[in-house]
């Protein structure tokens, strides 16, 4: 195929780099882009250096934020007894969505992975362990970390440290998500919704 635009063509192989977007989409998003106006272009290459300049991690929870601490932490509405540990800050997003918490949280930064070289020492457990330590307000931790075996690694593993403290340790519930059908849930899920059932 002949190229038109050398310019074009280094846009969409960026763009195709992005997660969840492949070389026909990241095409059309280029073209959309030379249809706007420069301000407009202008805009969106502004935000996308500002994510690199101006995003640090907060001190205290690691999830992003522009000011350190997070807003999260510097609520006082917020329930500082209730931390929620979590992978990435995109599970943040996803609890917060819910608008059913309103403690704190913890993000890791991953989960446990020996397949990718991930160990304990290369997340933040160690800072939870501390935060755990030195926070006599913190009185349950929230495990609420994928349902993988990775994430059940890492869970249990950050379980058995925290067990030398006097703090409930709890996991967010597991099981059929609303709307399915019993003959469609695998096996290994059914097991678990069984097993961890609660009152009704």
């Amino acid at each position: 195929m002949q190229l038109t635009s050398e310019t074009l063509e280094r846009a969409i192989e960026a763009l195709a780099k992005l997660p969840g977007i492949g070389r026909k989409s990241a095409q059309r998003v280029a073209m959309y882009l030379i249809k706007q106006s420069p301000d407009y272009v202008h805009q969106l290459t502004d935000s996308v250096n500002a994510l690199k300049k101006s995003i640090k991690h907060c001190s205290r929870c690691y999830n992003i934020t522009d000011e350190d601490p997070c807003r999260i932490c510097l609520n006082d509405k917020r329930d500082p007894s209730l931390v929620c540990v979590v992978e990435e800050t995109k599970d943040v997003y996803a609890v917060e969505k819910t608008n059913q918490y309103r403690g704190m949280y913890h993000v890791l930064g991953g989960v446990i992975s020996p397949l990718d070289h991930v160990g304990p020492s290369d997340l933040r457990i160690r800072e939870l362990v501390e935060r755990v330590g030195t926070d006599e307000r913190i009185k349950e931790i929230i495990l609420a970390l994928n349902p993988d075996a990775e994430g059940e690694a890492t869970s249990y593993y950050i379980q058995k440290l925290l067990q030398a403290f006097d703090i409930k340790i709890t996991r967010i519930a597991q099981g059929i998500p609303m709307g399915s059908e019993l003959e469609f849930i695998d096996e290994a899920t059914l097991g678990r919704a069984l097993a961890g059932r609660g009152g009704f």
